[in-house]
């Protein structure tokens, strides 16, 4: 990938990632916990998200070790408390769901672009659009893993039934170790979760 698509690959990566957290805010929001608002998080200001590590160190250690073949980030979570919503049920899941939702909405925003419209658009262009498509595609599949902290292991929290407690148990004791393992060895995985769904959207192949 040239250096211009992975500058703007971040670039996209970390503006989903900030519409990701926002859309976590404004859902706890609208179930009434004010917590992200009251905290200036409920904005689609980047510099509010910026997480030191997250934002800024990873993606530049993961450039420099994998040779720019490879750049990921996330923005700072929003802060929730799910015991001021009103719904106990389904809000914890509305509230983990926004955030995946909102990147495979921006997804199918600029995805259906490209399908309906690629005659019309600059081939360069339509690169940049699929980047776009692309990055927010990776940050939905990937917080989608039922894996803590991950948004998946919430709304697996939400639908698993008690009988099945002792899954959450272990997940949640063993969360971070079971993300970094997934992240170093697993990641792969879902690669072809999000190639498959990009050109669902898109009608072309993930190509730079």
């Amino acid at each position: 990938m040239q250096i211009g698509f992975q500058i703007f690959f971040l670039i996209s990566i970390l503006m989903g990632a900030v519409i990701h957290e926002y859309s976590h805010g404004w859902m706890a929001w609208r179930y009434g916990d004010d917590t992200a608002k009251v905290m200036g998080r409920l904005t689609l200001n980047p510099i509010a998200h910026i997480d030191p590590f997250g934002t800024i160190l990873l993606p530049l250690l993961l450039w420099i070790s994998t040779g720019g073949s490879f750049l990921f980030a996330y923005a700072k979570p929003v802060p929730v408390n799910l015991y001021r919503l009103r719904d106990q049920k389904i809000g914890p899941a509305a509230v983990a769901f926004a955030g995946p939702g909102s990147n495979i909405l921006t997804a199918l925003v600029f995805g259906l672009i490209i399908r309906f419209f690629p005659a019309t658009i600059n081939p360069v262009f339509i690169t940049y659009l699929s980047i776009i498509v692309f990055a927010n595609l990776l940050l939905a599949i990937f917080n989608l893993v039922p894996i803590p902290p991950l948004d998946g292991s919430r709304i697996l929290d939400v639908f698993l039934p008690p009988q099945f407690n002792h899954i959450k148990m272990f997940l949640h004791q063993y969360g971070f170790i079971l993300l970094i393992f997934f992240i170093l060895f697993l990641f792969r995985l879902i690669l072809p979760i999000i190639s498959l769904l990009f050109y669902i959207i898109t009608g072309y192949k993930f190509i730079l």
